[in-house]
């Protein structure tokens, strides 16, 4: 039989637009030849639906839209993802479900075993745990069905649960043979993570010589980014099918050879997964948030440069409004290769000075001030300014504003609350500062966009004479490492400071990331490319004095 993975890119609580994607695309699988088509994890509402899972309201239209769209599927077997209410008088009111429809009728449905609660996840807040995970049947084939997290029992050890394990034990018990093992998912993009995924999955494949195939969600919704590359893998471990990644795709597998679709190389560098997986995040939060448009300010840095360059490949070059905002403190340099960069780009490039500005709020202060030196107090008020007017153009012409502080600045708090963290959007504050320029190098890597010289530069803010990040902060790849260490390998100061960095510096930079919480609290959402993000998957006090 032929059966065709289809990642589509959801709109939470879009229930028509989520159906008529729905639709489309088993049409296609049916032209194609299939007999199953496979759609993702809750696909009829969007994956998370959070807090829109207690609204009576949503529950109900979600099972319309679900009883509608199963009168107008083509005639073939439809897996898809959705929530079933729970009838039952004890346990949570939902489940989280994987069903077929076979003519207009659910002749299959499985439930959710292992409901995640880490990092970004919240499951059993909302739902109950099914029971077991059951076998699907289409003629003589047998296939094992799990959903998500199902699948991840292997490697989050507070499980005891194993539904592979079981699913399997289960077959041999009927007296079946399985034909492969499903898994509809909505597993959220992070660098490395795919090399995970399919090393678990290729070891159930050769620890139980069954073919595996991964049905994952497509798009950007919040702060997370849904990468796909669903793929198949034969009984060998070989991969069989590859969907593309960062887009709507479907692949056709063929189980007599267990041969099928390669729509993108089966293996992906880092560099072009994150900014493949960043240029879809920005398209999808401004768009789906109705808008159509961006302004940031560029200022002739790496960062900013970056910001850019993505929003650009997202939304179109005419769709990006660049402002250059120059104080007294910026070089000609900077100027010019923000021009550059615009100029490259094709979009919009305006200049407002701020040194009048800067000089009226100096001046109206100074006898408050009197008697003080200069110190952070009048950089930040220059980054005060540009945010202010960065905002009333977002305002006035309805333009977006994005944000384009990286997260080694937002770890140790080098970023000024209602200036330049101003925004609806920031959009590498999850990467740092090494990949950002490892991410620029990959942008350039056709021809010069990025200005080479705001990549050789060393880094500076331009909020004083001279001024460079290194004035304050360790170079940025000790810094990075440690703040990998610290936040996504949860090592404290003894740990570090044994992998042979100096203790003073480690001390500072854990005390940085302690004393700046308050300020990532009040940033804007981030899109998330790390294992550990500042933002919903990381829950720590403001208030707090722990120095391990």
């Amino acid at each position: 039989m032929k059966i065709g993975l289809v990642q589509v890119n959801p709109v939470i609580g879009d229930f028509k637009y989520n159906c008529e994607r729905i639709l489309k695309w088993s049409v296609r699988a049916k032209n194609l030849g299939c007999d199953l088509v496979i759609f993702p994890e809750l696909v009829i509402s969007g994956y998370p639906p959070q807090d829109l899972l207690e609204r009576q309201s949503f529950v109900e239209d979600h099972n319309s839209a679900l009883n509608e769209l199963m009168g107008q599927l083509p005639e073939l077997d439809v897996m898809l993802g959705c929530f079933e209410e729970n009838n039952l008088p004890q346990g949570k009111p939902l489940y989280n479900s994987a069903i077929v429809v076979r003519k207009g009728e659910v002749v299959f449905r499985t439930r959710k075993q292992l409901l995640p609660t880490y990092d970004v996840f919240d499951e059993t807040r909302y739902f109950q745990p099914g029971e077991s995970s059951d076998i699907y049947t289409l003629g003589d084939a047998h296939f094992g069905v799990t959903v998500c997290e199902d699948v991840w029992s292997e490697t989050v050890h507070d499980y005891r649960v194993k539904p592979v394990a079981a699913l399997i034990e289960k077959a041999a018990k009927e007296g079946l043979t399985l034909n492969g093992i499903i898994n509809i998912s909505a597993s959220p993009f992070q660098r490395k993570k795919e090399e995970v995924r399919k090393s678990i999955f290729k070891s159930f494949c050769e620890q139980y010589k069954v073919p595996f195939l991964y049905c994952n969600q497509v798009g950007g919704q919040d702060s997370l980014l849904f990468d796909g590359r669903s793929f198949a893998i034969d009984a060998s471990g070989d991969i069989c099918a590859q969907a593309a990644g960062f887009k709507e795709d479907c692949i056709v597998v063929d189980t007599e050879t267990w041969k099928g679709d390669i729509s993108a190389p089966v293996d992906i560098k880092e560099e072009e997964a994150v900014y493949n997986g960043l240029v879809m995040g920005v398209k999808d939060y401004v768009t789906k948030c109705g808008f159509s448009s961006i302004v940031l300010g560029l200022s002739g840095g790496i960062d900013s440069a970056l910001t850019a360059v993505i929003a650009a490949d997202a939304l179109g070059a005419d769709n990006v409004l660049a402002v250059a905002l120059p104080s007294p403190y910026s070089s000609k340099e900077s100027f010019e290769d923000a021009k550059e960069l615009a100029d490259n780009l094709g979009c919009r490039f305006e200049t407002i000075p701020i040194a009048e500005l800067f000089a009226t709020f100096s001046k109206n202060l100074a006898p408050l001030f009197a008697g003080r030196a200069e110190d952070v107090t009048e950089q930040n008020l220059q980054a005060r300014i540009r945010g202010n007017l960065l905002m009333a153009l977002s305002n006035k012409l309805g333009n977006l504003l994005l944000t384009t502080g990286n997260k080694s600045e937002m770890a140790v708090g080098y970023c000024t609350l209602y200036g330049d963290m101003n925004g609806g959007l920031a959009v590498i504050s999850d990467v740092p500062k090494q990949l950002v320029y490892r991410l620029s190098e990959y942008r350039n890597r056709a021809g010069e966009v990025i200005p080479k010289r705001i990549i050789t530069k060393p880094p500076s803010a331009e909020l004083k004479l001279d001024q460079t990040d290194q004035d304050d902060l360790p170079p940025y790849d000790i810094l990075d490492e440690i703040v990998e260490l610290y936040l996504e390998e949860g090592q404290g100061l003894k740990q570090i400071i044994a992998r042979g960095f100096a203790k003073d510096i480690v001390e500072d930079l854990l005390r940085r990331i302690r004393i700046n919480e308050y300020k990532r609290k009040q940033a804007p959402m981030g899109l998330k490319v790390t294992s550990k993000a500042f933002g919903s998957g990381r829950r720590y006090p403001n208030v707090q004095n722990y120095r391990g």
